[in-house]
């Protein structure tokens, strides 16, 4: 009884629907590439939108409630300043596939991370907290209270922990769309399918396609400073259509994690 309720969160917080895939990847071909501006967003569905997580991955019932109001205005895709991640000096090729190659160079150089962050869902709440990451294939979210929510990635499984409600549900990373972050080695062409890559004059971005995730097909978009190609931010779009965004602030790749940080209690888990 309690696997068929949470499995209807399941499918009531990520959807059962695919949204429609691209008919062709994108082509890349070597070259100056000029700048256009980003694809408007997707307009806000008429029903009321929920709350999501930023991987997404679906959550434990009464996530919604814990969600931290804020008459902070939803940020625009001008993003924050942060520690720079040592990568190369910006060239002067501006082309897609010098995009993408900076873009891999820039997330294979970073093995480790810590940082705040600053979560956008679809209907405006703002929810902080700070995350870490380790390669291969750990990461932990740390909600600000009074969110109960962490949500922490072991190297194959993600754990959703609720510390009020004392429940946790466990999937596996692969249903996940931001787990070619924690590869060891990236390598966006081939581990994702390409749809976009843009240069502007702040920022850079690369958009992803995953039909792999829970429920269907999912696109990320990952935003890069223009002058540093660190990452600043990304964009989740789920298979139901719903946007999350996921901004990072005070920046650190070079500290030492706890990897206790990265243990799931599987005792926890729900039959």
């Amino acid at each position: 009884m309690r696997s068929r309720i949470a499995t209807t969160i399941l499918l009531v917080a990520i959807g059962a629907g695919a949204g429609p895939a691209l008919s062709q990847p994108l082509q890349i071909q070597p070259g100056p590439a000029e700048p256009a501006p980003r694809a408007a967003t997707t307009a806000a569905p008429k029903t009321p939108p929920r709350t999501t997580i930023p991987m997404p991955i679906p959550r434990p019932s009464g996530l919604a409630g814990a969600a931290v109001e804020s008459s902070v205005p939803r940020p625009s895709t001008t993003l924050a300043a942060a520690a720079p991640t040592p990568v190369a000096a910006v060239p002067s090729d501006t082309s897609p596939r010098s995009l993408l190659e900076r873009a891999n160079a820039s997330l294979n150089a970073m093995t480790v991370l810590s940082a705040e962050f600053v979560q956008t869902g679809a209907s405006g709440r703002r929810q902080t907290g700070r995350l870490y990451l380790q390669k291969p294939g750990r990461m932990r979210f740390e909600y600000t209270p009074p969110n109960p929510v962490e949500i922490v990635a072991d190297g194959s499984t993600v754990a959703v922990r609720d510390r009020k409600l004392n429940t946790q549900d466990v999937y596996s990373i692969g249903q996940t769309p931001l787990k070619f972050l924690l590869r060891e080695r990236v390598d966006l062409a081939r581990d994702t399918r390409v749809v976009d890559v843009r240069s502007e004059p702040d920022l850079a971005s690369v958009t992803l396609e995953d039909k792999a995730t829970f429920g269907g097909t999912s696109k990320v978009t990952l935003l890069f400073d223009a002058k540093t190609f660190a990452l600043r931010q990304w964009i989740v779009v789920d298979p139901q259509g719903y946007e999350t965004q996921v901004s990072l602030r005070n920046i650190d790749t070079a500290a030492r994690i706890d990897p206790r940080l990265f243990n799931i209690d599987f005792t926890r888990v729900i039959n």
